[in-house]
């Protein structure tokens, strides 16, 4: 099957270890809901929150049967959906990704197991955490404070450079 760039793009962003899916039905002339079915073919179980100008009930069971989580239609108020979102992810969602993928990496939470480009990496535990940190924040910046609080739990704003040096590691197998 020959997907769109919109498909395939929102294939690619979801397999990027996102929290929430919010998927439009109507993508270029191909059904949104195709991204789903892919996703969870993969066994990839991310909630996903269909949105769509398609309104009857048929469609909507179509929506849920394809594996939507929630269904949203059009037009929508934008506290309504963020409304859905943060119900999407307070049933814990995030928990069942067991696969990370960003670019070339791929990580597998279950088998502890980080491969870049087919190839497999070996990483102590806490570069494991702190490469699990910056894969479920593509994009993001992430400040040393984060880094300080979230990986190595240190709750107060402690005077030392553990993040500048596992950074260096990291730079240094490059």
């Amino acid at each position: 099957m020959q997907l769109s760039e919109t498909v395939d793009g929102g294939l690619r962003a979801a397999r990027s270890g996102v929290a929430v899916l919010i998927i439009d039905r109507m993508l270029q002339g191909e059904d949104g809901l195709s991204i789903i079915e892919t996703l969870l073919a993969e066994g990839n179980s991310t909630p996903a929150l269909v949105i769509s100008a398609l309104s009857s009930v048929d469609e909507r069971i179509n929506g849920l049967k394809a594996g939507g989580d929630d269904y949203l239609v059009k037009p929508f108020d934008i506290r309504e959906l963020t409304a859905r979102v943060e119900a999407l992810l307070r049933r814990g969602g995030d928990v069942r990704v067991t696969r990370l993928h960003v670019g070339a990496l791929e990580m597998d939470l279950v088998e502890r197991t980080v491969r870049c480009d087919g190839k497999p990496i070996d990483l102590l535990p806490r570069e494991f955490t702190l490469l699990e940190y910056f894969m479920r924040r593509p994009g993001q910046i992430v400040t040393r404070a984060m880094l300080l609080e979230d990986v190595w739990n240190f709750k107060f704003l402690a005077q030392t450079n553990v993040v500048d040096v596992q950074i260096g590691n990291f730079a240094a197998q490059a």
